[in-house]
């Protein structure tokens, strides 16, 4: 049995991550700081089998070893690391503060690569890493700030892993969300104009759902993924891509505020 760990699993894109991947018969240590939300992903996984929870967080100093040896003494291997643990709510540059940098940076950044060092010496042939990015790191975003600058660094870090261990038959790879229905964005996406830019600039007419990155995630992880290493996979409909505009937009009027 194959063996999977999800970082940030307690919120939407890692809960999607942790079901989809155990739907495909892999086993999942899940990792989070929400010990409630953890408890409803294993009930929705439903096999004990196949599922350990440990809440911690990633940026503490003995994280990632206590998530990677989890796994390692729960079922002796691991076969996919998903980094996917985020912080949202970005600043732009000249809006942002040391604390703020750094948290972001740790979370989004220094964690995963601490993450992959340890599990590393766990996986053979066969086994792979996916780093969950963001469109921000393909395109520029206003208010990207230190989100950007951490996102842009693993994506680096992605290609890096696929060329220095890809011989060793393990595979690296970015899954890049555009703005997705969760929890994180809820807030932003009550406001029209951010909500309009998603959805007016989107050539695919709706918004990204929670099982469009499980889905991906899942693929890179089957045999069908083998093949690919060193890829960002951007899960955005077309926004970061085209030049779309819907019709609504075009046809809009233009007033300065």
């Amino acid at each position: 049995m194959q063996v999977a760990i999800v970082t940030g699993a307690s919120g939407g894109i890692g809960f999607g991550c942790a079901t989809k991947l155990a739907e495909a018969g892999i086993a999942v240590l899940a990792t989070g700081r929400n010990e409630q939300r953890l408890a409803e992903l294993a009930s929705a996984i439903g096999d004990p089998d196949r599922v350990e929870t440990i809440a911690v967080d990633v940026t503490a100093d003995d994280g990632p070893a206590r998530i990677v040896s989890a796994a390692v003494e729960r079922w002796g291997r691991v076969d996919f690391l998903i980094n996917n643990a985020g912080v949202g709510n970005p600043t732009p540059l000249h809006g942002t503060d040391d604390e703020t940098l750094d948290y972001f940076l740790n979370v989004m950044l220094r964690a995963p690569f601490r993450l992959a060092r340890d599990v590393l010496p766990h996986m053979k042939a066969g086994s792979a890493i996916i780093n969950i990015t963001s469109t921000f790191a393909v395109v520029g975003g206003l208010r990207g700030g230190p989100y950007s600058a951490a996102k842009g660094g693993l994506t680096a870090l992605t290609t890096h892993i696929a060329c220095q261990y890809g011989a060793h038959g393990i595979r690296c790879n970015a899954v890049a969300p555009g703005v997705i229905q969760t929890a994180m964005t809820e807030e932003r996406l009550q406001d029209p104009r951010f909500r309009r830019m998603q959805i007016e600039m989107t050539p695919h007419q709706r918004l990204g759902t929670v099982d469009d990155v499980a889905s991906t995630v899942a693929f890179l992880c089957s045999p069908g993924g083998s093949f690919i290493n060193g890829q960002t996979i951007v899960v955005d409909g077309g926004w970061s891509s085209t030049k779309y505009l819907s019709n609504f937009a075009l046809n809009s009027e233009w007033t300065a505020k």
